[in-house]
């Protein structure tokens, strides 16, 4: 179902939607073109106050994919941009940037990782702090964007050594057939959201692009008492070499893609963006919403409870 109507908001569009929960209230930040676009609700399931822009660079442009962590009573944004005069979405380069509410404003943004890099999930347990994130990879027959992690030595610097997480391993996560035009497609596996049930630990992630028919969250899995994220082998369930979507396009949606995860009294929701199905976009035009279902954690098995109007 969708979590934002865009008929009660005044930024009609919520791509790659990221959930924080604080002090009863729900926070839901997007990809906007000017900055990072709030949502504020006491429900998790209910209507959803746009608080605008909470976080904006001077010359700096398309804002993708915040993510926020609390750490030590203080927010912390994470967020790739890029310069106003710049073309290349692939010169997006991951910015840091803190608050003491998480309504913003977010400021004293600095840079964090040099391009590419997108999609971060920071995540902080006994080892220490780690952030998930995209970057491109242009060796070998599968190239493209894949997932990595990496340590930071604090909120606000990164170890720089980042390692491998989840890469292409599908026909299905090609997102440009011969991009460069020597013959090789192009990959994009990206979205990175992290949990821990147990001793399993979970990615789930995005494969293709929301254009595609093919474009879909799917997961990957580790088993194991290892806290040092770095140091984790993931596996794509079911295997590396299976098409097997969590969440993909059906009969009322499509689209569907981007997700960032909460446990809410018990149970796991998922939320992510899409497209009602049949939706026409104009040229430059971005319909995505807000979407949420329930997810069924059992092992290593994930299920998404997907229903149209309700939960």
């Amino acid at each position: 179902m969708k979590l934002i109507d865009e008929n009660k908001v005044k930024q009609k569009f919520q791509p790659d939607p990221f959930i924080l929960e604080e002090n009863g209230e729900f926070f839901i930040y997007c990809t906007s073109t000017d900055g990072v676009q709030a949502y504020r609700s006491k429900s998790l399931i209910g209507e959803y106050e746009d608080i605008g822009k909470v976080l904006k660079i001077q010359g700096k442009k398309w804002f993708w994919a915040a993510s926020v962590i609390k750490i030590n009573g203080k927010f912390y944004m994470y967020v790739s941009c890029m310069n106003d005069e710049e073309e290349d979405a692939h010169r997006e380069t991951m910015f840091v940037a803190s608050s003491d509410s998480p309504a913003g404003p977010f400021t004293n943004a600095k840079p964090l990782i040099e391009s590419f890099s997108i999609d971060s999930h920071v995540v902080q347990n006994e080892s220490g702090l780690f952030i998930f994130y995209s970057t491109n990879d242009y060796s070998g027959d599968r190239i493209g964007t894949y997932i990595c992690v990496d340590k930071l030595l604090d909120p606000e610097r990164v170890a720089g050594n980042p390692v491998p997480v989840i890469k292409p391993t599908l026909d299905e996560e090609i997102s440009c057939k011969n991009r460069f035009g020597d013959g090789k497609d192009w990959h994009t596996i990206e979205g990175a959201f992290y949990f821990k049930e147990g001793d399993y630990h979970v990615v789930i992630y995005s494969g293709n692009c929301y254009s595609s028919p093919y474009y879909y969250l799917g997961y990957a899995v580790a088993k194991t008492k290892e806290t040092d994220l770095t140091k984790i082998k993931f596996k794509k369930y079911p295997s590396e070499k299976v098409y097997a979507p969590l969440i993909a396009k059906n009969d009322f949606e499509e689209g569907t893609g981007h997700n960032s995860l909460i446990k809410y009294k018990g149970e796991y929701f998922v939320i992510y963006h899409g497209r009602d199905k049949g939706t026409v976009e104009a040229r430059g035009e971005d319909k995505r919403t807000a979407r949420i279902c329930r997810l069924i954690v059992d092992g290593e098995k994930l299920t998404a409870v997907r229903k149209e109007n309700s939960l």
